[in-house]
């Protein structure tokens, strides 16, 4: 992958060009920042950039015999860790029993999301890991020489998503690193990595994407059917995230469906809070218990309550009159237009806080139906404020 297929992010490709040349290159990385930027195909097109034989100023030559097998993300010396499912019929797994449907993942295109990537190998909808086991595989390909580049290169994609035991044998890993060997772990939430890993790598953040980054790629991507006008109005509501963009270009996702569910919850709660109706208190119910099943999953409901924190900020700023802030849909917006005064400055705050408490439990394996009973009854109560 070439640094010129990544949208964007020139300082960033300048400074790790710059590491390279001035033959300073750290051994332990984090790219970190919002999805959807770029952060993984920067990391892969870093890497190639490193491994290949006849590097320019400012990319790799495409074409010397490592920059042919990184254009399959095939090389001997690079290796990739993710979070997984395991599968009903296994006691355990490991990243390369998916190598084969990750590397086909970004083939496709680097900019792609943890969800997309659950959904590409499981029916299930389960939160992935990287378990305990994965860490005996890198010890294992790094105590390797190099097959044919002077630096091993070992991407890992959602460190977030280690379990303690794997982020543990990391951790002695990067204190004590193998020769010429350089980690690249790309994060959405750093937050959520062990202080000691965090300390032990030098971060780079990776901005959002300009307005003008986006229109230029939706406008020249022949796969989409997208007006100027159209693209205009997608990379301002997408606010820096190309993956966003997408996600709004193709209507029918889980980006609905989430708005759905927020129309539903709102709707109901509304009403049982101020017209005392109890047939909307058994639906509401009956909401809740539908959004706790195992067909949903915690990766989809920890989606859900994130939409709902977005849209509860959103709808807050509508009221404020300034629509260049709103960054939502002609199908939200139209919501919003009615919705909107109900969330207001006696109630944002709580709302807010009740689904992002909503989303840590979900997250800790709190029970479900529990969690999202309360937070109905929370909803319910707030919005009579």
């Amino acid at each position: 992958m070439l640094f010129s297929e990544i949208i964007g992010q020139h300082d960033i490709k300048k400074r790790l060009i710059r590491t390279v040349t001035e033959q300073r290159i750290p051994h332990a990385q984090l790219f970190r920042g919002p999805e959807g930027v770029g952060k993984l195909g920067l990391a892969i097109a870093y890497a190639q950039y490193i491994c290949c034989e006849n590097r320019t100023e400012k990319d790799s030559c495409g074409v010397c015999p490592s920059c042919i097998k990184y254009k399959k993300l095939a090389h001997p010396d690079l290796h990739f860790v993710f979070p997984v499912i395991k599968p009903s019929n296994k006691s355990s797994v490991v990243c390369d029993d998916f190598i084969a449907e990750f590397r086909a993942q970004i083939l496709k295109s680097p900019y792609f999301g943890q969800n997309e990537w659950y959904a590409e190998i499981s029916g299930d909808a389960k939160q992935g890991m990287i378990y305990g086991n994965e860490s005996e595989e890198i010890l294992r390909k790094l105590s390797l020489k190099t097959y044919e580049s002077e630096y091993k290169v070992m991407i890992i994609w959602l460190p977030e998503k280690m379990n303690s035991t794997c982020s543990n044998k990391l951790l002695k890993i990067l204190e004590e690193p193998p020769e010429k060997t350089v980690f690249l772990m790309v994060s959405n939430e750093p937050d959520k990595i062990i202080t000691t890993i965090l300390s032990r790598t030098q971060h780079i953040h990776i901005p959002k994407l300009n307005d003008s980054e986006i229109i230029d790629k939706l406008l020249k991507n022949d796969e989409l059917d997208v007006t100027e006008i159209g693209a205009e109005n997608i990379a301002r509501i997408a606010n820096g995230s190309y993956l966003a963009a997408l996600a709004v270009l193709n209507d029918g996702d889980e980006n609905k469906v989430n708005f759905e569910r927020f129309v539903m919850i709102m709707r109901l709660a509304w009403q049982v809070g101020n017209k005392k109706d109890h047939a909307s208190l058994k639906t509401l119910r009956k909401w809740s218990d539908e959004m706790a099943s195992s067909t949903i999953g915690r990766e989809r409901q920890k989606n859900f309550l994130n939409y709902a924190q977005h849209m509860t900020r959103e709808n807050f700023i509508r009221n404020l009159q300034q629509r260049d802030l709103n960054y939502l849909t002609s199908y939200e917006a139209d919501f919003s237009q009615r919705f909107s005064p109900f969330i207001n400055e006696r109630n944002v705050e709580d709302l807010m806080n009740e689904f992002a408490l909503a989303e840590k439990q979900i997250e800790q394996n709190v029970n479900a139906k529990m969690i999202f009973f309360d937070l109905t009854l929370k909803v319910i109560m707030l919005l009579k404020k």
